[in-house]
């Protein structure tokens, strides 16, 4: 997709979903596009492709998050309701990279930088964050340098 596809296929997707009456998948669209427009508003750009994978990674957290606090709290209905938003955001998503494409990123991305120790993570994290951005967790990713770097 090239930088602002992303922004269209979602608008689209909107008037698509607006034709269609489909009321619950419309709700989660227009909150997409009202957090890349809340975005866009507050830096006063226009987002590129990455910026918006990163204001959709960003909602499927929170959504993450919040299914796991209704299910502790036995809120089934919610839950359901934030896994049906859930899969209708990572649809929008790229395909998530396996552990096996993670760990050769890092490898590249550590010979890349040429980084040592765990002080150089963070250049490491730099180069990896556009390749991996939509397509993997970035606290997991995290982790995962830190413990190939040594802690």
């Amino acid at each position: 997709m090239t930088d602002a596809s992303l922004k269209t296929q979602i608008s689209e997707d909107m008037k698509s979903a607006m034709r269609a009456q489909d009321k619950p998948r419309l709700g989660v669209i227009r909150l997409m596009l009202a957090a890349i427009k809340q975005l866009e508003v507050d830096t006063r750009t226009e987002l590129d492709e990455s910026a918006v994978l990163a204001v959709l990674d960003k909602m499927v957290k929170q959504r993450r998050e919040s299914i796991r606090q209704y299910q502790d709290a036995g809120r089934t209905d919610l839950a359901d309701q934030e896994e049906f938003e859930l899969g209708v955001i990572q649809a929008y998503l790229p395909q998530p990279l396996t552990e096996d494409e993670l760990y050769a990123l890092i490898q590249q991305g550590i010979a890349e930088t040429g980084a040592v120790s765990v002080r150089d993570m963070g250049k490491v994290m730099n180069w990896l964050k556009p390749l991996a951005q939509g397509r993997a967790d970035m606290g997991k990713l995290s982790g995962m340098i830190k413990a190939r770097l040594g802690t």
